[in-house]
């Protein structure tokens, strides 16, 4: 054997060790986790039924397009059901989990979503609308669905999100950073948005986990919508859950790089939020919140 063949086999052992010395960052003997590239041609299986003609395979004919939508809702019920049972697995804190209560929880989760595709459907083409009247630059419905991050950013939210409702863990969070990863647009799954929402432009949003958001409400590129502070146990970790992201009522604009903080803090009806405004306590219905910078000027030196 040579030189680099008997290094290769110690670097290897060395790589093997850590595994038993190292771990927390391994799974071996264990559960196997939803892949992300499966759960990625989930989102977009489901993007090709909820907007076909915009993604995915080519459409057939009208005549057989119910045979091409059976075909593929039978597709996305068994494979949601093999991803959600094996997230699921991952998370089971039964001592003797026989599987079964899992598989059972999966496959009713899995059916509910895919009977919501229905709703979800009249939620976007809301969505879409908003959009299209939004922005003064757009040609068309076709445009707005075909080039606006946004699209994709809320169409994968409002799938990650049923799917979050479920509490199936890890698959909501892996579709949302796609998303993100994607469009530059951070919408947790956790987050509750209402109907005929748009996003203009979109780069470097952020909406955290517990923020509420009405109807008719549009927001602009550099929002974040985040939380004001993290509370700790007893033993200095962070808390878990609670309302920490602000509350956004209907018919609200918030403008470029505005930032609002704070689970109790709610931005009433009707307001409009300047940008590069700092947000931290509520704001009453109707209601316009600017931030003049102050310009401060200096001799040059000669």
């Amino acid at each position: 054997m040579s030189e680099t063949q008997n290094r290769l086999m110690s670097i290897s052992a060395d790589i093997v060790r850590t595994y038993d010395e190292m771990g927390g960052i391994n799974l071996i003997d264990g559960a196997n986790l939803p892949t992300p590239e499966g759960v990625l041609n989930l989102l977009d299986d489901f993007l090709a039924l909820l907007f076909p003609g915009y993604w995915g395979r080519t459409v057939p004919p009208r005549s057989n397009i119910l045979f091409f939508v059976q075909s593929a809702v039978d597709s996305l019920f068994v494979r949601c059901t093999d991803d959600f049972t094996r997230a699921l697995l991952f998370e089971c804190k039964m001592e003797e989990c026989d599987h079964h209560s899992c598989r059972d929880m999966a496959e009713k989760t899995a059916l509910e979503l895919i009977e919501s595709l229905s709703s979800i459907r009249s939620m976007l083409k809301l969505d879409v609308r908003a959009g299209y009247e939004g922005d003064p630059a757009a040609r068309s419905i076709e445009e707005v669905i075909s080039c606006y991050p946004f699209v994709y950013a809320i169409t994968a939210h409002r799938i990650a999100h049923e799917i979050y409702k479920h509490g199936i863990p890890l698959i909501p969070r892996m579709m949302s950073e796609h998303a993100h990863r994607r469009t530059g647009i951070d919408i947790h799954p956790g987050a509750r948005i209402g109907r005929r929402f748009f996003i203009d432009h979109g780069t470097g949003v952020v909406i955290g986990e517990t923020t509420e958001i009405g109807d008719d409400v549009k927001i602009y590129q550099g929002v974040t919508l985040g939380a004001l502070s993290f509370p700790k146990e007893a033993d200095g970790t962070l808390k878990k859950g609670g309302k920490r992201h602000p509350t956004i009522r209907d018919r609200v604009t918030i403008y470029s790089e505005a930032t609002i903080l704070g689970g109790e803090t709610v931005i009433g009806e009707d307001s409009v939020i300047g940008a590069n405004t700092w947000i931290t306590a509520s704001v009453p219905p109707r209601t316009l919140v600017t931030f003049q910078e102050q310009q401060v000027y200096r001799a040059l030196e000669e």
